[in-house]
């Protein structure tokens, strides 16, 4: 998948294997918490939850990533892809101990530490959308490439796939 697919909207962007930890859960949970912050700019926002690795996703994930109205769009995507968009972390850290903000264009404009302070996140995000205020619209999801689904790991869950329904 070409990141450059993902154009057309602000980009709350986690990474991780699809085995997903804790500290991945963790991530992908304050993707939710800092777009629905956001109140009548969420929409503006979008969830991605890019997977580096071929690990099956585990399928307790599912609501988590696609629960009604906070579902994120999930993308396999290289190693070697995140390492040439994404600077380099910083010595001991890897690019998925971190949250990433991307603008409608592709931009990097963001990167939060592994351990961040909510209320700053919360505070960039929202200086952000109000400086793109004039130039930028809510309501582009359309437009972005829907992904194949993921394969669960379990056939009784549901399949966690970046299909919005």
């Amino acid at each position: 998948m070409p990141l450059p697919s993902l154009q057309g909207q602000w980009l709350l962007v986690s990474i991780g294997g699809g085995a997903c930890d804790a500290a991945c859960e963790k991530r992908i949970y304050w993707t939710r918490q800092l777009r629905e912050v956001m109140g009548r700019d969420k929409d503006r926002i979008e969830r991605v939850w890019l997977i580096d690795d071929a690990a099956v996703v585990d399928a307790k994930l599912a609501p988590q990533v696609h629960a009604p109205l906070n579902d994120a769009q999930a993308f396999r995507v290289s190693a070697a892809t995140l390492k040439e968009w994404l600077p380099a972390p910083e010595a001991g850290q890897q690019l998925s101990d971190h949250l990433y903000v991307v603008d409608p264009y592709g931009n990097l404009m963001l990167r939060w530490p592994a351990v961040m302070d909510a209320a700053k996140a919360k505070r960039d995000v929202h200086n952000l959308l109000r400086a793109s205020g004039s130039w930028d619209q809510a309501g582009r999801v359309g437009a972005m490439m829907i992904p194949a689904p993921l394969p669960a790991s379990t056939s009784s869950a549901p399949a966690a796939s970046g299909a919005k329904p």
